[in-house]
């Protein structure tokens, strides 16, 4: 009997024989092109060396004994756990690069969907653009504060609190709660707003925030003490993490294609509840931005998709000033072909930040 992969005290998994990496392999690949088992009979037929059924029966005992395979029927071949994809993805996959062809789509599609439009429909078409090439559902997710904004009003409700009205240069307009600090005159919202729209055109609400603070001698000299802080609060504010992302979703269609099973159409269900779940969805992807490179989220590793056995590729992308803004990624079963779709999301988030780099 063959050595199996086993888990380390690191939490990897360390491959000690060539026969399990191979028959380890042709399980999974035959996962990620057809969703059905593979059994031992054709995983002989397609090995590189001489192997009999038999052997392979062994070996496949031990991958399933360390957790890298299970038997989804009695008499069926295997499938990969979970915990195997993740070791297949970590350890043992290939990422293939993409042909020029695909580059050169994904380059002129965002060019010509950032020509004289908005950020929002950019990154929309950056959404449809990894579903199509995908089959799977493309999500994008950026903060707010990426809006360029023309317009400013602080409307006030009551003695202790105002509306910060926010206009977008796309038409969007986006309404927040602010509390007022005691004994603010009426004058003061005119004023501070009056401030804000002699320098807001054309900015996004970070680029105001950073104007604001790198020259706030200035505007304490310009405006009461009381005013300041209301110019301040009023370009700070939020009412919470998530809600100061945006999150667009594109091709949640295709996600039905190719259903193999009746779970198969419940895990859909479950996954178009995520989905809908706009903070949940938001939060996963906000972990994409803690590195640097491509991030691979596999079924129950994440509370989202742990009933939908799901699974999500992701990126983050950068503005002009290497700033991380948003995170474009992929989501779909987690038979997804991962080594197409790694440098695909990869690639797509450079162009994206290519594109904010020169002012879209």
């Amino acid at each position: 009997m063959s050595a199996p992969l086993r888990p380390e005290s690191s939490g990897g998994l360390v491959e000690t024989d060539q026969r399990s990496r191979e028959i380890f392999r042709q399980i999974v690949d035959g996962y990620l092109a057809t969703g059905e088992p593979v059994g031992s009979r054709n995983i002989a037929r397609l090995l590189p060396m001489a192997l009999s059924p038999a052997t392979v029966r062994n070996v496949m005992t031990d991958l399933e004994l360390a957790g890298l395979i299970y038997a989804p029927h009695t008499s069926a071949g295997r499938l990969p756990t979970e915990r195997g994809l993740r070791f297949f993805v970590d350890a043992m996959m290939e990422v293939g690069n993409l042909t020029s062809d695909e580059r050169t789509r994904i380059e002129a599609q965002m060019k010509a969907a950032a020509t004289g439009r908005t950020l929002d429909a950019t990154l929309t078409e950056a959404s449809a653009l990894l579903s199509g090439l995908s089959r799977g559902a493309g999500v994008v997710v950026t903060t707010k504060a990426n809006s360029r904004l023309k317009h400013i009003e602080f409307v006030r409700l009551d003695p202790a609190r105002a509306l910060v009205v926010l206009v977008a240069d796309d038409g969007t307009v986006e309404n927040r709660l602010l509390a007022l600090p005691p004994g603010l005159p009426a004058s003061a919202l005119t004023e501070a707003g009056n401030f804000l729209n002699a320098r807001i055109l054309g900015k996004t609400l970070g680029d105001l925030r950073r104007e604001i603070a790198e020259h706030r001698a200035e505007m304490e000299q310009e405006l009461d003490t009381l005013t300041a802080r209301l110019v301040e609060s009023g370009i700070a504010t939020s009412s919470g993490p998530s809600s100061d992302r945006h999150l667009i979703v594109r091709g949640q269609a295709n996600l039905l294609e190719d259903l193999k099973a009746q779970e198969d159409l419940e895990r859909i269900r479950l996954l178009f509840g995520d989905l809908e779940t706009q903070t949940d969805v938001i939060d996963l992807l906000s972990r994409a931005e803690a590195g640097d490179g491509v991030r691979i989220f596999i079924g129950s590793e994440n509370n989202l998709f742990s009933m939908s056995g799901s699974s999500m590729v992701a990126a983050p992308f950068r503005d002009a000033e290497q700033r991380i803004v948003g995170v474009v990624g992929i989501i779909g079963p987690t038979r997804l072909n991962y080594a197409r779709i790694v440098p695909m999301v990869d690639y797509t988030a450079k162009v994206v930040g290519r594109l904010l780099d020169s002012g879209r």
